[in-house]
């Protein structure tokens, strides 16, 4: 199979094309020679790298698109530039891999593209899976605003020859990137705990699962539309606190205001304060297994690593 992967040196990336040696990979990346460097023990001669979309002028090679693209949303305040930066680095990408589909005679088959659960806003209590419509209310959620344009976007390649699955994805727990090493931190410090009130839901799901659920789409000609990748059991931030501490013999008495966030981080402060109960219903329905369903199994083989 013929894949072209966007977005396929981040941390996600980086695990799913392990687990893609087999096909020939078409790779995005802005730096083919860090590419090369980072993908150094996966690439075996199967990957392409081009610096850009405009190199190609139809997808007619290419059996599948797996999109991974996108400025990372936590790692600096959201200024408007930053914001714009966090739109445009998804949206673009998005709009110009949708272009190429619309433009091939033998479209790929498949679209796979990125999304996220901040497409909820925050949703309290209140347990919520792929059905969910109630969208009006969050209009004015900056998180929201990017999953819904992005979603949008990636849905117009929608066709008979060509199926779109959009993967709303959770907080997700690895040793080498993502969220779980800057989260530990405090705890390794001693300094450790919940996160304002810590009732917020925190949807999260082990690396293993993320990118086994992508070749799972992948491999499902029945799949399409929105699905939540988070694991079947989202915890409270004061539950997964309890158990991050556990898990790492450390303290688990300290807390940080939800006041005292939002001038830490600003408007991304919502990132951490608010709360979605979201579950993976439509990826359970289709068969997919996770093997990390609760969170305590799912530390406790990160930090065995």
């Amino acid at each position: 199979m013929v894949l072209l992967v966007t977005g396929g040196t981040g941390f996600i990336g980086r695990e799913l094309l392990k687990s893609m040696r087999a096909n020939s990979i078409i790779l995005l990346t802005r730096d083919p020679e860090q590419a090369k460097e980072t993908l150094k023990h996966i690439d075996h001669g199967q990957i392409d790298y081009i610096t850009s979309l405009d190199t190609l002028t139809d997808l007619n090679h290419v059996d599948a698109v797996i999109n991974l693209a996108g400025e990372p949303i936590a790692n600096k305040r959201w200024t408007r530039a930053q914001k714009e930066l966090i739109c445009n680095s998804r949206w673009n990408v998005t709009q110009h891999l949708v272009d190429l589909i619309e433009a091939s005679d033998t479209p790929p088959h498949t679209l796979i593209s990125g999304s996220a659960v901040g497409f909820y806003g925050d949703q309290q209590h209140h347990s919520l899976d792929e059905s969910f419509n109630q969208t009006d209310t969050l209009k004015n959620q900056f998180s929201h605003q990017v999953c819904q344009r992005w979603e949008e976007i990636a849905l117009q390649a929608r066709t008979e020859h060509t199926r779109v699955c959009v993967i709303r994805t959770g907080v997700v727990l690895g040793k080498d990137g993502g969220a779980l090493p800057k989260m530990s931190l405090p705890f390794q410090l001693g300094v450790g705990g919940k996160i304002g009130n810590g009732q917020q839901y925190l949807p999260w799901i082990h690396l293993h699962d993320m990118v086994q659920g992508i070749v799972f789409l992948l491999e499902t000609p029945s799949a399409h539309g929105a699905f939540n990748f988070n694991a079947p059991h989202p915890v409270t931030n004061a539950d997964f606190s309890q158990t991050l501490a556990r898990r790492l013999r450390r303290p688990n008495l300290f807390f940080v205001p939800a006041w005292a966030m939002k001038i830490i981080m600003g408007e991304s402060a919502a990132l951490v304060l608010d709360s979605c109960c979201s579950r993976p219903k439509k990826l359970t329905e289709l068969g997919f297994n996770f093997t990390y369903s609760r969170l305590e199994p799912a530390l406790k083989q990160i930090y065995s690593l």
